[in-house]
Formats: structure tokens, C-alpha cells, sequence
């Protein structure tokens, strides 16, 4: 027997036994199972044994905390015992696809199109980070910015910022390759699809307004039909549809062409059809959607700042749980790509924060070591973006950190959404996301940091002291079992 055979046992009986499991794999830290039903699993049973840190339910997939380098052992134990045999995580996700209704499918959808492109956008919003560094106003200098103060640091920042914005000009080949591949096409023609849609020729989707104002949109005339010659830079919805559609017909094509003939026919007509298809109607009716969203959310934070920021922050972390915060980084791309930043990314890395601030409480709080470690791993992934580990293994299962965390998240929301706070790119949702906030609102920012970094700690450890005094001794003993 090896070191992992009974703890994987173990793990198999509390989610429903052998028969129970549909797939499992892992990813860096988590055991990812496609389970027949999700009511059959123990999480007390589950949670008393030693390599399981924390467990939850999302997008289908019932989810084990096990932590890096233990978990791929232990399911490739689980899954000798269960003759499973080794699944990828597109297997258990589509396995777990099947127990999800239509609306956690189309957000399930958003996700696997969206987390792939993370690396490649956080990265250029810690970039574009540094370039505000150096090109802001008054972060070192009264009136004036490192490359005003020293010259010959503008043809770095020049650079730097070029290197940043390549991401966010060309989103919609990002966006193309990684949907198109979603939808089941060839990824090669996603990227090319995004490239037509933000092609140099075409008049830039950022000077439309000018355009426009000044009459001087570029139009082609098809055979009598005047269509604007107008790019999508920065913009979400039209690739996303345009996407879709390419993906199908080229599906739909290989279905009724001959192999023989598929290379010379399929993609030169799929293409050719979805890329008269986006500038004839996709793209002008998906322009028009995302600016009436955009709109509508800039009138509430204009109107009512206040009420959009609590709001918001007060509810993030939930919408983290259901998975449904994913649909936002397309709105938030959408913002960007619109108005040249978005209010609502700021408030999503405070909700972080706050969350992380809840765990460090519980990691001062619990008296058990394995407690203590789960509690401070967790709170600093959170400081760091990845809310997940503090959530699901900490702030939820003993319930009042989650909301104390909530609480002060949306108090944190609602100052900054005051003060107009916003980023100019998306960044890491955690503390250092200040370097992606625009540098004028660097203060008011630091300001909503202090209330998420210090109210959830202490807010979280005073509720759980207070409790412990006031309650009966039953109820006492109680809270004692649960922070230690």
C-alpha cells in the first residue's frame, strides 16, 4: 500500500463511492471530479481527512482542495482504485457540462473562452501598470512625471506601453482564436477573423466618434449598399458572435464538402461569409448592444455611484462562487475597449482583498497548525487575485468571515465608486492592482485598500472573540471547535 492509498480512499468514499464518480483529474492544486450526483458526497467525512484542505461545487465539477504536488499523486491514485483512468480536464468538464442548467452553460461558455486569454491581459495590465508609473503626473514629482522630469526615459515608456497595448488593440484575435476554438472550429481562422476585424485599413474603432461627429466615416459601396469600413479594436461582442458563426459554418461546411476539396473550399468560404456576415450585420448591431450596455452601466455610476459600488462589492464574492463573475471581465473588456477604462475592475480587487483579510482573521483565530496553514496560503493567494482557496476552504465553512468580508467589500466599493475610481487596464485582482488603477486615483484607491486590508481582520477576529464570550457555553463551545 502507498503513502496515498488510504487518504484517496478515503477521499472516493466521501464523494459517493467508485460508482459515483463519472471522471476526475486535477489541476496545479485542486482534484476535479465529474460526479453522477452531487448530493451524494459527505463534506463532513470529507473534510476530516488531513490532505483535503477545502472542497466546493463550480461549473459542474465537484472540486477538492488537496494542494500543489500531493494532488496529482493522489489522483492517480483515485483513479487506479476506481478504474477511471486518466481523464483531462476537458473530459470532466464536458462530463460535468451535463448537470448544468442554460444559464450556467452559457456562463461555463464565457469562462473557457476568457481564463485562457488571463495570462496575456493581466500581463499586459501590469505593463501598462509600469508605463503609468512613468508617465503619470505627480506620483514623484509636483505637476509633472518621470519621463517630463527625465527625457531620455520616453522612448522607454514609449515602448513599454506599445508592448502593453498590444493585447487590448489586438483582443479581438485573442478573443477569436480561443472562441472559435471553444465552439469547436479551427483556431487558426479565429485569429484571422480577429485580425479582419481590426485590420489597418479600416477606420480605428477609437477615433469612430470623431469620425462620425465630423462625417468622415469610410464606407465601401456594395453593389449600392453603403457599409461602414470600421474597425472593432478593444471590443468583445463582435468577435464573440462572429465566432460562433464562423465555427459553425465551417462545422457545416466539412459536413457536406469533400474531403479532397476541404482545404481549397472550407476555409476561404467560411471566412469569406462570416467576414461579409460581421461587417454587414454582426458588428454594427454587436457595437450598438455593447455601447448600450456600456452606457447604461456608466449612467448608474454616474447617477448613483454609491449604490453601484456596494452593490457591486458587496456582491462579487458571491457571484464568485456561482461563476458567474467570469462574464464580467468581458464587460470590463468591453468598458475598456469603449471608454478607455472601467470602474468596475477596482471594486473586484478590493472583493479580493477582503476575502483574503477574512482568511488571515481565521488563520490568527484557529489553533490547529493545518488550520493555520490552509488560512494564511489562502488569504495571500487572495491578496494576489486567486480568491478561491479563501473562499471555498476558509470564509465559507464557517460562514461569518465570508460575510464580514462581503460587508466591508461593499462599504470599500461604494468610497471609491465616489471618487470615480478606475483602471486603465486589468491587472492582478489583488493588492497589486494599484498599479493598473490610473494614477490620479491612486490615493482614493489606497484609501478603499485600507478599509478591505484592515476591516475584514479585524472585523472577522473581534466578531469570532465577541461570540466566544457572550455566547451560552454550548454555543462557545461550538465557535471553539470551529476556529480550532
Amino acid at each position: 500500500m502507498g503513502e496515498y492509498t488510504e487518504p484517496s480512499r478515503a477521499i472516493i468514499e466521501a464523494v459517493g463511492g467508485p460508482g459515483n464518480i463519472v471522471a476526475v483529474t486535477n489541476c496545479v492544486t485542486r482534484l476535479r471530479f465529474a460526479l453522477a450526483d452531487d448530493g451524494l458526497v459527505d463534506a463532513a467525512r470529507l473534510a476530516a481527512i488531513d490532505l483535503v484542505q477545502g472542497s466546493f461545487l463550480a461549473n459542474g465539477q465537484f472540486q477538492v482542495i488537496i494542494g500543489p504536488g500531493t494532488v496529482e499523486k493522489v489522483a492517480a491514485e483515485i483513479q487506479a482504485q476506481t478504474g477511471a483512468g486518466a481523464a483531462s480536464k476537458a473530459d470532466v468538464a464536458a462530463a460535468g457540462a451535463q448537470n448544468l442548467h442554460p444559464v450556467q452553460q452559457a456562463i461555463k461558455v464565457l469562462a473557457d473562452i476568457f481564463i485562457p486569454l488571463l495570462p496575456a491581459i493581466v500581463t499586459a495590465g501590469l505593463l501598462m501598470g509600469v508605463n503609468n508609473l512613468l508617465t503619470g503626473e505627480g506620483i514623484f514629482f509636483d505637476d509633472e512625471s518621470v519621463v517630463d522630469r527625465y527625457p531620455q526615459w520616453a522612448g522607454f515608456a514609449a515602448m513599454v506601453n506599445l508592448i502593453a497595448n498590444t493585447a487590448f488593440v489586438f483582443l479581438p484575435m485573442l478573443v477569436g482564436w480561443s472562441a472559435v476554438k471553444r465552439f469547436g472550429g479551427n483556431p487558426l481562422l479565429g485569429i484571422v477573423l480577429g485580425g479582419v476585424l481590426v485590420h489597418p485599413d479600416l477606420l480605428n474603432a477609437w477615433g469612430y466618434a470623431a469620425a462620425k461627429e465630423a462625417g468622415t466615416i469610410p464606407t465601401w459601396d456594395l453593389f449600392g449598399l453603403e457599409v461602414q469600413a470600421v474597425g472593432y479594436q478593444g471590443q468583445v461582442l463582435p468577435i464573440l458572435v462572429a465566432s460562433w458563426v464562423l465555427a459553425k459554418l465551417e462545422i457545416w461546411l466539412k459536413q457536406r464538402i469533400p474531403d479532397m476539396y476541404q482545404l481549397l473550399l472550407v476555409a476561404p468560404i467560411a471566412l469569406l461569409v462570416t467576414g461579409f456576415a460581421s461587417f454587414l450585420v454582426i458588428g454594427p448591431v454587436t457595437f450598438w448592444m455593447g455601447n448600450v450596455l456600456t452606457d447604461a452601466l456608466v449612467h448608474v455610476f454616474d447617477v448613483a455611484p454609491w449604490l453601484g459600488g456596494l452593490l457591486y462589492g458587496t456582491f462579487y464574492a458571491p457571484l464568485v462562487i456561482t461563476g458567474m463573475h467570469h462574464t464580467f471581465l468581458a464587460v470590463d473588456l468591453q468598458l475598456i475597449g469603449t471608454t478607455g477604462g472601467t470602474f468596475l475592475w477596482p471594486i473586484l480587487a478590493l472583493s479580493n482583498i477582503a476575502q483574503g483579510s477574512a482568511a488571515m482573521a481565521m488563520m490568527l483565530l484557529a489553533a490547529n497548525q493545518k488550520e493555520k496553514g490552509l488560512a494564511l496560503a489562502s488569504g495571500v493567494s487572495a491578496y494576489l487575485g486567486i480568491t478561491e482557496p479563501a473562499i471555498f476552504g476558509v470564509n465559507l465553512r464557517f460562514k461569518f468571515p465570508f460575510f464580514i468580508a462581503m460587508g466591508f467589500a461593499g462599504l470599500a466599493g461604494m468610497l471609491i465608486a465616489i471618487q470615480g475610481v478606475t483602471a486603465s487596464s486589468i491587472g492582478v485582482g489583488g493588492v497589486p492592482g494599484i498599479f493598473s488603477i490610473v494614477p490620479g486615483d491612486w490615493g482614493a484607491f489606497f484609501v478603499g485598500m485600507l478599509v478591505v486590508l484592515i476591516g475584514p481582520l479585524l472585523g472577522t477576529y473581534l466578531y469570532a472573540k465577541a461570540r466566544h464570550l457572550e455566547e451560552t457555553p454550548e454555543q462557545a463551545a461550538e465557535l471553539e471547535a470551529a476556529v480550532a
